[in-house]
């Protein structure tokens, strides 16, 4: 018995392997990959149970599998929230012909106007000194539960209020700051940390809100090693260690004009 296998076979297969492959990115390293893997093997013992045509068990998996299908929205959602934002950040903003680019104006889908400089310059500085900070930079996904949480300044954006901010004596050093176009809008914010258990371990928890306020949104984060003075740059769920303040200024360049 020979199957015949045309050119839409192939794509059906192969899309179904990039999908399998970025949902594994997103939940590796975490709970969910447990879950995720038991959920795979009820799945395959009932196809096996199928093909032996035993109909009761085949019954009960069925049912087990269709109630847990609403399961994996509630036990997933947060991965699921992820997996939507990462197909928005990565597959459809970066050409000029894509879906964000058709119907949003070139000033209405990023915070114009952001300060590079005085961030860059704040982050040297702050890297030399060893003072850790947590930067966030808005774009498009809003930011205002995380606003809430902190100290609402709403000032512009310049290297000696950023460095003051996170000087370790100040009442606002404890916390990120959120900077939305050219203001910084709050700070001493709390943000959610990562739940990817797979971390290195020399990453504390300004690295771990970083990564996880880039999971559920599209802003882009700097991060400053308070123990090493290393600047790290943070953008949807992954993180580039150890740069300098040339690739600092030529990532955030990038980030924020895609």
């Amino acid at each position: 018995m020979f199957f015949h296998v045309g050119i839409l076979d192939i794509i059906d297969i192969l899309l179904v392997a990039i999908l399998f492959y970025q949902v594994f990115k997103l939940i590796r390293g975490t709970v969910a990959i447990n879950i995720f893997i038991g959920i795979f093997a009820i799945y395959v013992l009932w196809i096996a149970v199928q093909a032996l045509n035993m109909e009761l068990l085949s019954t009960i998996l069925g049912q087990v599998l269709g109630v847990g299908v609403l399961a994996l929205f509630i036990v997933f959602q947060q991965e699921i929230r992820k997996f939507l934002l990462y197909l928005g950040t990565q597959y459809m903003s970066r050409s000029k012909f894509s879906l964000r680019s058709i119907f949003f104006r070139r000033s209405d889908r990023f915070d114009s106007g952001v300060n590079i400089d005085a961030i860059v310059k704040a982050s040297r500085n702050m890297s030399e000194s060893k003072t850790g900070a947590l930067i966030v930079i808005r774009r498009t996904t809003s930011l205002a539960p995380y606003e809430q949480t902190g100290d609402v300044l709403d000032a512009n954006t310049n290297s000696r209020l950023l460095e003051n901010i996170f000087f370790k004596n100040t009442p606002l050093h404890d916390g990120a700051v959120i900077i939305v176009r050219n203001k910084i809008r709050a700070a001493r914010c709390v943000l959610p940390p990562t739940d990817n258990l797979s971390l290195p371990a020399h990453y504390g928890m300004r690295h771990r809100a970083a990564l996880g306020i880039s999971e559920n949104s599209d802003a882009v984060v700097v991060v400053v090693s308070e123990e090493t003075g290393n600047i790290s740059l943070v953008e949807a769920g992954q993180i580039k260690s150890g740069i300098s303040f040339v690739e600092l200024r030529h990532l955030l360049e990038e980030a924020l004009n895609k």
